[in-house]
């Protein structure tokens, strides 16, 4: 079945006056001749032949081309016939209607035989010119064909574009929730070590209850700015506000290490580190999490035990991370509850580092190890 197209204003406009023009013409060379009333019909018919053409390729053409057995006047319709079908159908059938073309002008130079040129000439060149119009056509359908292939690719590859950015952007999204959840827990576990106190040890001093109350109530205003952070990388539209803060690196390690001593959980870190000016800055990101990951499970699960951190390592080499901590006893309660998929989502980031982490139980302690490449 026919495709039906809508073809433009201007289309139509050149048809009417081109097919016109040239109809006119050939009329013209048959002013005199007996059959002028045959051609006058056939050239008005044939006007119709050529703007059915605009919107049925092959059959508008047919109908030219049998006009065009009948008289010279259809001759124009019936080669813009042919001129058509290449250009919007596919060239077996644009072919057959150029065929039938070269016979009809074969039928029409046999009963009306062209004026000063041979028989043998005039069909020549008629395949000629059939022939010219067919590749003509062919070649203007491969252009097109092309250059709307080339638009639906542009237009792919500009939805993969913006399908790779918003997938950057939910990945970035998820790296900055992680970092913040670490914080966030860190935090929490710190305000609810100086809750436990102020309950369980009443006796304390004025000066040690405001200072633990004090500690409390910064704590509890980080995490919830820290949890605004958190809520704002989750939304799904960007609003272009509220940067993140720089995230903590290994530099931060002293000040995590004086926070969690503060709240009375004695800690001690050596630190070997030969040049951590040196120590790329996502490894850095990275050790600053292990330590910070390792204290607040032993400050959930073990309080008030003692934690000793170890950081061994320098360019060219492996950065260790040692953290470990005695077992508590067996009826202590841990002092904040935990989800149990900090060491999960810790053990994804150091494999992502290009790194490897273990955390086992051993002689009565928990230990907790982290091995990250440091190029040299």
């Amino acid at each position: 079945m026919s495709e039906i197209r809508a073809p433009r204003p201007v289309a139509v406009a050149s048809v009417i006056l081109g097919m016109g023009a040239l109809t006119a013409t050939s009329l013209w060379g048959q002013a005199g001749g007996s059959l002028l009333g045959l051609d006058v019909a056939v050239a008005a018919v044939s006007l119709l032949a050529a703007l059915a053409q605009l919107w049925w390729p092959v059959s508008g053409a047919l109908a030219a081309t049998l006009l065009a057995a009948a008289s010279p006047a259809a001759s124009p319709a019936a080669t813009l016939g042919a001129l058509q079908a290449a250009q919007h159908r596919r060239l077996p059938v644009a072919a057959a209607v150029a065929a039938a073309g070269i016979a009809a002008h074969l039928v029409q130079g046999l009963w009306r035989p062209p004026p000063g040129i041979s028989l043998g000439w005039w069909l020549l060149l008629i395949c000629a010119a059939y022939g010219a119009l067919l590749g003509w056509g062919a070649l203007a359908r491969s252009r097109r064909a092309l250059l709307i292939s080339l638009r639906e690719r542009a237009h792919r590859a500009e939805a993969e574009q913006g399908r790779r950015i918003a997938e950057a952007r939910m990945a970035e999204r998820r790296r900055l929730a992680r970092e913040m959840h670490d914080v966030l827990a860190h935090r929490l576990t710190l305000v609810a070590t100086h809750a436990g106190a102020l309950e369980y040890r009443p006796d304390s001093s004025p000066e040690q209850l405001a200072r633990a109350a004090g500690v409390v109530r910064t704590g509890v205003h980080q995490a919830l700015e820290e949890l605004r952070q958190v809520i704002g990388l989750l939304r799904e539209e960007d609003d272009g506000h509220d940067e993140p803060a720089p995230q903590p690196t290994l530099a931060d390690l002293p000040r995590l290490v004086t926070e969690a001593r503060q709240a009375g959980q004695p800690v001690r870190l050596r630190d070997e580190v030969a040049d951590p000016a040196a120590l790329p800055a996502g490894a850095a990101r990275t050790v600053y999490r292990v330590a910070q990951e390792g204290l607040t499970n032993a400050r959930k699960h073990a309080p008030n035990q003692p934690v000793q951190v170890l950081l061994r390592g320098g360019p060219g080499t492996r950065l260790l991370i040692d953290i470990r901590n005695p077992l508590p006893a067996a009826e202590q309660a841990p002092a904040a509850p935990g989800g149990g998929l900090g060491l999960v989502g810790l053990t994804e980031r150091v494999r992502l580092a290009g790194g490897q982490l273990d955390h086992q139980i051993t002689g009565g302690q928990f230990r907790l190890r982290a091995w990250l490449p440091w190029p040299g």
